[in-house]
């Protein structure tokens, strides 16, 4: 398991770095980078789940999906006007093209993986090889950046918050499987490790003294149940993130 300590030292590490302009650190411009990505692959699937909801909104009105009757027959059949055939035709063209969309539908995220999968595994990108190993300490950022934003939307008046944000899951789902890494990041067990941690904290912080510092030890093991709680969430929405990519 990736031990929490390596985690931690590399994250020091950046800080020693500096502050870019606006006060952040340089893990936390790559949290956001990752975020953007993961929201803009969100929006996709927005848009597609949209455009699946107006494809079954128009074609419940086609009565067998399995034997389409083509206008266009009937219209010749009956020796129509050659206006009245080629509006027969658009008919049975939209027609085909709901069904199409309905029954497969397309998939977005394959198509994106295919196009960016080679530049990203390409020998100009060869840094991108050490990518999974960010991701232990980009996850504890985010963690701590969760955290301080639901704390912001629990008080008013003390700036924007929010209360969730699967942004950075489908980023790291995606990067991850156009560097077809994810082998490589399940074999650092990096949830299972932090899960042990904190577990084995609040553990050590309830079998002390409750006559001894009372407060201070609340305040700690709720600090704690927090940071476990987030990274529990993190966890099942990467993993449900992984899911659009399999």
């Amino acid at each position: 398991r990736y031990p929490f300590s390596m985690s931690d030292a590399f994250t020091r590490d950046i800080k020693k770095l500096g502050l870019t302009d606006d006060g952040m650190t340089y893990l936390d411009k790559f949290r956001i980078l990752i975020t953007e990505i993961g929201n803009a692959m969100g929006y996709i699937r927005m848009i597609r789940s949209g455009g699946l909801l107006h494809t079954s909104n128009a074609i419940k009105f086609v009565p067998d999906l399995q034997e389409i009757i083509k206008f266009e027959d009937l219209v010749a059949s009956e020796n129509l006007a050659p206006q009245t055939v080629e509006a027969s035709k658009n008919v049975d063209s939209i027609i085909d093209t709901l069904v199409t969309n309905f029954a497969e539908g397309t998939n977005y995220f394959k198509i994106l993986v295919n196009v960016f999968m080679n530049e990203f595994r390409s020998p100009q990108n060869l840094h991108l090889k050490n990518f999974y190993m960010f991701l232990p300490s980009l996850t504890y950022n985010f963690v701590e950046h969760m955290l301080v934003s639901k704390e912001k939307f629990l008080k008013k008046g003390k700036g924007e918050g929010v209360f969730t944000d699967d942004g950075l899951s489908m980023g790291m789902a995606y990067i991850l499987k156009l560097l077809d890494q994810y082998n490589e990041f399940d074999s650092l067990h990096w949830f299972e490790s932090i899960a042990n941690k904190y577990a084995k904290d609040l553990k050590t912080k309830s079998d002390k003294d409750p006559k001894k510092e009372v407060k201070t030890a609340n305040l700690t093991i709720k600090k704690l149940q927090g940071f476990q709680r987030e990274f529990e969430l993190l966890r099942f929405s990467f993993n449900s993130a992984r899911v659009f990519f399999t």
